[in-house]
Parts: structure tokens; sequence; C-alpha cells
């Protein structure tokens, strides 16, 4: 059975980047549509950023400009790189595939002084 697995996440300061990276366990997994959520403490998980086939990119409004989302086929990995971090970043993120509903476990972000 395919598994997503998150890693990358921690405790990092105001105005940091941390890098996400989402690894899928086998090799001939379809990475081409993947996307990354996120739940902050409290609240409801949302949607971070997506990537498509051909390497089209979106974000949400609140984290365009500061994240990027890329993959590598060949290592079947899909990451995120956050820059200038803030409290409001601190979440759970998750990475998922919207093709079929497969999530990772989650890796804890915590932006904090």
């Amino acid at each position: 059975q395919v598994q997503l697995a998150e890693s990358g996440g921690g405790l990092v300061q105001p105005g940091g980047s941390l890098r996400l990276s989402c690894a899928a366990s086998a090799s001939g997994y379809d990475i081409s549509a993947m996307a990354w959520y996120r739940q902050p403490p409290g609240r409801e998980r949302e949607w971070v950023a997506a990537i498509q086939g051909g390497g089209i990119t979106k974000y949400a409004d609140h984290v365009k400009g500061r994240f990027t989302i890329s993959r590598n086929n060949a290592r079947k990995m899909v990451y995120l790189q956050m820059t200038n971090l803030q409290p409001d970043d601190t979440a759970v993120y998750y990475c998922n595939n919207p093709r079929t509903g497969l999530w990772g476990q989650g890796t804890q972000v915590t932006v904090s002084s």
C-alpha cells in the first residue's frame, strides 16, 4: 500500500524558513498532481498549495509569495519551501494526492520566538 510521508517540520522563529518534504513510498506512484494542506491549532484543515501536470502551481492567498511548491518526479518527492514564516503559519502540514485522496500523517511546524 502506497504511503505519503512528510518531514522537515520543526520550530522556527518568525521570519525564518523551512522546507517540507513529502515522499511517496512507491516508485511508480503518480505525483503529477499533489497538494499541501495545513491544520492550525483549533481550526479546520485548509488548502495551502498545489502543483499540477505541466508544473502549474497555485497558492492560497495567505502564502502567495512566501511558499513554493515543487516536485521531483524521479525521486517521488514533493516539497514546500516556506519563507518569512509567521506565527499564523503554525500548523500541522499535510501532503495530499487529490486524485487518489491519499494523505500523509503530517508534520508539525511551529513559528515562535
